[in-house]
């Protein structure tokens, strides 16, 4: 019988903030069962294993910096618009950084699939970023890669501490939003 309270959902949102405190590679069936007071056998109930479990979360992170970045934009456009997207996404990132570990690289399984409908939704938010630029249609993927690179890297970096020079990594991050803003502008139509 199902502990009172336990359901998949619970499962997932257990595990993503696990994975946020020991890292994506720390997160195992086993200190899961442990964090929700079950038996490993238990989880079995409400997800397929590791792997079921690591694809859920990749969702869930992926619709919450969805919902992140979406009410971030709200009201923006061209660079108020991108700077905005940006320092949501990086605030999440450094907030969650286990469960957005699980997005990357995490192949959906055809189009219905949950991680599929909540990559769409952060591509739309970032797509609608870029309108306020005028891209032309054959470059919006290449401007899509292009912030995803620099904001996941600078974010991914930052989580893992990696800037330990003297320079302020909040005006660096500023500087970031700058430069891709000069280089959105430089190619528009």
């Amino acid at each position: 019988m199902p502990r009172a309270g336990l359901n998949q959902a619970a499962v997932v949102a257990a595990g993503a903030a696990l994975a946020d405190e020991v890292g994506l590679a720390g997160l195992t069936m086993g200190s899961l069962a442990e964090r929700v007071g079950v038996r490993t056998p238990s989880l079995y109930k409400h997800v397929g294993g590791q792997d079921d479990l690591n694809r859920r979360i990749a969702a869930l992170a992926l619709n919450q910096a969805a919902d992140a970045v979406g009410s971030a934009v709200q009201g923006y456009a061209g660079r108020d618009a991108l700077a905005a997207a940006a320092r949501a996404f990086r605030a999440f990132v450094l907030e969650h950084p286990g469960r957005y570990a699980a997005t990357i690289g995490m192949e959906p399984s055809g189009p219905d699939d949950p991680l599929a409908t909540a990559g769409r939704r952060l591509h739309d938010v970032f797509t609608a970023v870029l309108r306020g630029y005028e891209i032309a249609e054959s470059d919006v993927d290449h401007a899509l890669r292009m912030l995803r690179s620099l904001c996941h890297g600078f974010a991914t970096l930052q989580a893992g501490n990696a800037f330990q020079w003297s320079a302020d990594i909040d005006e660096s991050f500023e500087w970031l939003i700058a430069f891709a803003d000069q280089g959105l502008r430089a190619v528009r139509r």
